[in-house]
């Protein structure tokens, strides 16, 4: 029958073919550049997803955060922004070099033999401008001074009290439930003897000041005479520790100026880091009592902690361990 067909019957048929062919490569490129094009979206989409998503964003964050605070730990000022005060480094003082205290470490308790003799150092040379109106003699017992040693140094220091029956004040020994004396009788009365400066309390000198032991271990030892430039009125004193570098107390230091009772030799550098250790002690005399309180709670929660592990796989395990099997029902009908 082929052969009865005629010739531009067998050509259109064959431009039907073509066209038809054409028209499937069209459609397979179409649908090869939609899924390329869906492919694509979907990936951008995770992408835009993982950027916008709540948790990036807090993460992004406290990266940034923690950087920021890393910085500043470390060189003691926010990055890009420089000096954001009107002081100078000068004007805040020389920052003080950090010293191996120690009871810096974590486990680490106060040296009690530096203590007392801080505390020989702190009586014989400090006490004469400087009050340490939170120390009882009372909170000397047991940390640098046996209880009878302690009696008798509050014995020597005479006490107003008071009023008695006749209504009149008298003086009496010290007690151990009384304070170390002021040397000054009210802030007046000290500025009066000091040049019109007022000498801190020592109580909580080392909390209170910035760099804390290491600062005043560093006021202390670093008295030198001013540089080149550097002009100091008359009665104030160099020390580039000090905000402003000009400061109203002398040196008060040198060597050999107390005898220790245990022979220990009296350099300066020797009697500042005592008397640094006592005052350190003096405004935190709980320090090593809340470092055995922390030991103790590190280990008691450790093991409590181990134990509600235990517990919590015990209890869970069943669950955990367990089969579920899923039987459809039968349909009876077919």
């Amino acid at each position: 029958m082929l052969s009865r067909l005629p010739v531009a019957a067998l050509k259109s048929q064959s431009a039907i073919g073509a066209s038809r062919s054409a028209f499937s490569a069209l459609k397979t490129r179409a649908t090869s550049q939609v899924r390329f094009t869906s492919s694509s979206s979907a990936s951008s989409a995770k992408l835009e997803s993982l950027f916008t998503s709540r948790a990036s964003l807090i993460s992004a964050a406290l990266f940034s955060a923690g950087s920021i605070a890393w910085y500043t730990h470390l060189y003691g000022s926010l990055p890009f922004v420089g000096e954001v005060h009107a002081n100078s480094l000068a004007d805040d003082g020389l920052h003080p070099t950090a010293y191996p205290w120690s009871h810096k470490g974590l486990f680490d308790s106060f040296d009690h033999s530096s203590i007392r003799r801080g505390f020989q150092v702190y009586q014989e040379v400090c006490a004469a401008c400087h009050s340490l109106d939170r120390i009882a003699w009372r909170n000397l017992v047991g940390v640098s001074h046996t209880a009878d040693e302690a009696r008798l140094l509050a014995e020597d220091v005479e006490y107003t009290d008071g009023p008695d029956d006749k209504g009149e004040m008298f003086q009496r020994p010290g007690k151990l439930s009384d304070y170390l004396p002021s040397p000054y009788p009210n802030e007046e009365a000290a500025r009066a003897g000091n040049s019109g400066a007022l000498p801190p309390d020592l109580s909580l000198i080392i909390k209170a000041r910035h760099g804390g032991a290491d600062y005043v271990f560093s006021l202390l030892t670093g008295y030198i005479d001013p540089p080149a430039g550097v002009e100091i009125r008359e009665g104030m004193n160099y020390n580039p520790y000090f905000p402003g570098g000009a400061i109203s107390m002398a040196r008060v230091l040198w060597d050999n100026l107390v005898e220790y009772e245990d022979g220990t030799p009296a350099t300066t550098s020797q009697m500042a880091k005592d008397v640094v250790t006592f005052l350190n002690w003096a405004a935190e005399p709980e320090h090593d009592e809340r470092k055995k309180m922390g030991i103790k709670a590190v280990i008691l929660f450790s093991a409590l902690f181990a134990v509600s592990i235990g517990v919590k796989r015990f209890k869970w395990t069943v669950i955990k361990n367990r089969k579920i099997f899923y039987n459809p029902p039968k349909d009876l009908n077919h």
